[in-house]
């Protein structure tokens, strides 16, 4: 007589956990419906951060339950630091904002660097929309027919390297180059994104600039590379290039010594991280597991990927638990080589 009060005790069991869940699906929804969810990009319109948010946000609505509409907001300033740090100090930690930042940007407490005010492994990781290849590029050869990286070691006029901030992405990969290949460079801050920083180079202020990655020469300066008025003189991807970017350098190829190597890997390395999603710490674990969940639909969808396809783009996502791993591994670099690595990146 006890098996079929086992047996009861078990389908109760069932329901009680099948109801919970329900309920928090429900609690899910409701909180979303008819909510507006803000995505933060850390750089101005125009660009490739901005492209690929814009892209990715109407569907990413589709899929999150309650189907909150999910608007842009561009919060730009110091390559994208500021948008970082007013995700995890100011945002509202409801799961009503997310963001969009520099991978580059979240290794910062890593290097030490207190203008970082926050703990990357803390935010709450939805997933990266687009892993891709980097490069950096002169406009019409910085008036000194420069093609490949050993041309601008060997340049005779320093080339000026526009960036969007002194700790910002464009600043360290620019310094990388000069302080460990020498390359003849140097770099102005202070412009708002790569979108101002290309009106700057085809005005003449500036020579040229990194965070060329190939999604956003695809979509944002695709005219400007078919023309050969932008020219991509060196690629940083690790044993592997990108065809689009043609014999431009790779820069792993002029490195003679395993610590290099090791340094380059850390700086460029994150770059396939390219358009990280993240919410900030202490958004309820029921609606963090639904942005993850969306995130992963999101980017199955056929719409979407037919919007990329139209844009240039094919795009190769990462979701929450990979994009974890990676910047779990990065940080556990040893810190002679994070040192090192720091050093060549912040030396002007």
């Amino acid at each position: 007589m006890k098996a079929p009060k086992v047996l009861a005790a078990a389908w109760f069991g069932l329901l009680v956990c099948g109801g919970a869940a329900a309920f928090a699906a429900d609690a899910v929804e409701d909180f979303y419906r008819g909510k507006t969810i803000s995505l933060w990009v850390g750089y101005g319109t125009g660009g490739g951060y901005d492209n690929t948010a814009r892209l990715f946000a109407p569907h990413y609505g589709d899929y999150i339950p309650g189907k909150p509409r999910v608007v842009v907001q561009n919060v730009t300033g110091a390559g994208s630091l500021l948008a970082a740090n007013n995700l995890y100090n100011v945002a509202p930690k409801d799961g009503s904002v997310i963001g969009l930042f520099s991978s580059t940007v979240a290794m910062m407490p890593l290097y030490g660097d207190q203008n970082a005010k926050f703990d990357t492994q803390k935010f709450n990781w939805i997933g990266n929309i687009h892993r891709d290849l980097h490069s950096c590029g002169v406009w019409r050869g910085a008036g000194q027919d420069i093609r490949t990286l050993q041309d601008l070691i060997a340049a005779k006029t320093t080339v000026v390297f526009g960036s969007d901030g002194g700790d910002a992405p464009l600043t360290r990969w620019a310094l990388f180059m000069k302080n460990v290949l020498g390359t003849n460079l140097k770099v102005v801050a202070g412009y708002k994104g790569t979108r101002e920083i290309n009106l700057a180079m085809q005005s003449g202020e500036v020579g040229g600039s990194c965070g060329m990655f190939e999604s956003t020469v695809r979509t944002a300066y695709l005219t400007d590379y078919q023309k050969g008025d932008l020219r991509l003189f060196v690629q940083t991807g690790y044993k592997r290039n990108a065809p689009f970017f043609g014999d431009a350098t790779n820069l792993y190829s002029l490195f003679k010594t395993e610590e290099e190597v090791q340094m380059a890997r850390l700086v460029f390395g994150v770059n396939e991280i390219t358009r990280p999603v993240t919410a900030p710490p202490g958004v309820p674990a029921d609606r963090l597991a639904a942005l993850r969940k969306a995130f992963v639909e999101a980017m199955k969808d056929p719409r979407m990927i037919e919007d990329a396809k139209r844009m240039g783009l094919e795009l190769d996502p990462m979701p929450a638990e990979e994009l974890i791993s990676e910047l779990d591994a990065l940080f556990k670099t040893p810190k002679e080589i994070v040192a090192k690595s720091s050093l060549a990146t912040s030396t002007p």
